[in-house]
């Protein structure tokens, strides 16, 4: 049902039955490396380039997913990924070794809760029973792809991030009744594309936080709520640069939010002391903080009702070299225990 300009309620509630998670070397000494499924001790992942590497990231996260609801690719009628590699190739070299009919996405960082989003729509409408989605990114593959190859050694500054190497996928269901102690859906907010200006493509927080405030207040006047609705409000990858942009924004709309309940996967996926710059980043942060940690703490009780709202820049290198200015966007779904 659609509910004011641009959110939809999810009467039926579909269950996020299970998830994988898969990671690389780095986030295997972070914050949340308890919380991965698979991790690998490098980069090559046992391939010949680190976009065959990506690949195996999302089949594997795909594959615990499936392993942990006790179904196989038969019992699943689409797919829904994405990543950040052109023509999201990873997602979609993925797919056809999965043989599940395939919704290829791009919402650049984003991805993750476009695809909850969409497929929380399809399963509530009965338009599927069982639906795999998730988003990945390879911290070697972005980096040669958007800035320079890591073997360069380039300098960054401080407001960078480091884009995460991770996949993380769900297995969306619908709900019987039968379930327990189980996450699920009931709204999403499907966000507008912002731009204000920024061309810095070493500045995605700054960048991406108006597209993130925009989201929010969309969806807390669509509903009619406020942040006290909620336990958590977690941002996908703004970083701590375009967290703190965030809460300032919001705090100019009228919109007031705790600040210990107002997060982000950048800033959670790694330890302290980590060289991350201002955070992490990547379609595969938001993806792999929300199926492993996240929705783990849930079952655990810490949060009863979580907003994630995973925020994309859809820059592409041409564009950056042809000096546009960074267009940005940010889905928000809310979940339920």
């Amino acid at each position: 049902m659609l509910k004011g300009k641009q959110s939809w309620i999810f009467e039926n509630k579909p269950v996020i039955q299970s998830t994988g998670v898969s990671g690389g070397p780095f986030e295997g000494n972070g914050n949340l490396a308890k919380d991965f499924d698979v991790l690998h001790e490098d980069l090559w992942m046992g391939k010949t380039s680190y976009e065959q590497a990506h690949r195996i990231l999302l089949e594997e996260a795909a594959q615990t997913a499936l392993q942990k609801s006790g179904r196989t690719a038969e019992d699943i009628q689409f797919l829904l990924a994405g990543d950040l590699i052109n023509q999201i190739t990873p997602s979609s070299f993925a797919a056809r070794d999965l043989k599940i009919p395939y919704f290829g996405l791009f919402g650049a960082c984003s991805t993750s809760m476009e695809g909850l989003a969409l497929s929380s729509f399809i399963v509530n409408y009965n338009g599927a029973k069982n639906i795999l989605t998730g988003a990945s990114s390879h911290n070697a593959a972005v980096e040669k792809q958007f800035r320079y190859p890591t073997e360069y050694g380039g300098q960054k500054p401080p407001t960078a991030q480091w884009t995460v190497t991770g996949a993380g996928v769900a297995l969306l269901t619908e709900n019987d009744g039968t379930y327990k102690n189980t996450p699920y859906t009931t709204a999403a907010t499907i966000g507008k594309v912002m731009d204000m200006g920024l061309i810095d493509p070493f500045n995605m927080g700054g960048a991406m936080a108006p597209a993130a405030a925009d989201t929010i207040q969309a969806h807390f006047n669509d509903l009619g709520v406020d942040a006290s609705h909620y336990d958590l409000i977690v941002t996908g990858d703004l970083g701590k640069i375009g967290r703190d942009s965030v809460m300032a924004l919001l705090k100019e709309k009228g919109i007031y939010t705790d600040e210990n309940k107002f997060k982000d996967c950048g800033l959670l996926v790694y330890k302290s002391d980590q060289p991350v710059q201002s955070g992490g980043s990547g379609a595969g942060c938001s993806a792999t903080v929300l199926y492993g940690h996240l929705l783990n703490e849930m079952k655990k009780g810490t949060y009863k009702r979580i907003l994630v709202v995973a925020t994309g820049a859809l820059l592409s290198p041409l564009t950056v070299q042809q000096g546009e200015s960074i267009p940005c966007i940010a889905h928000a779904v809310s979940i339920e225990i």
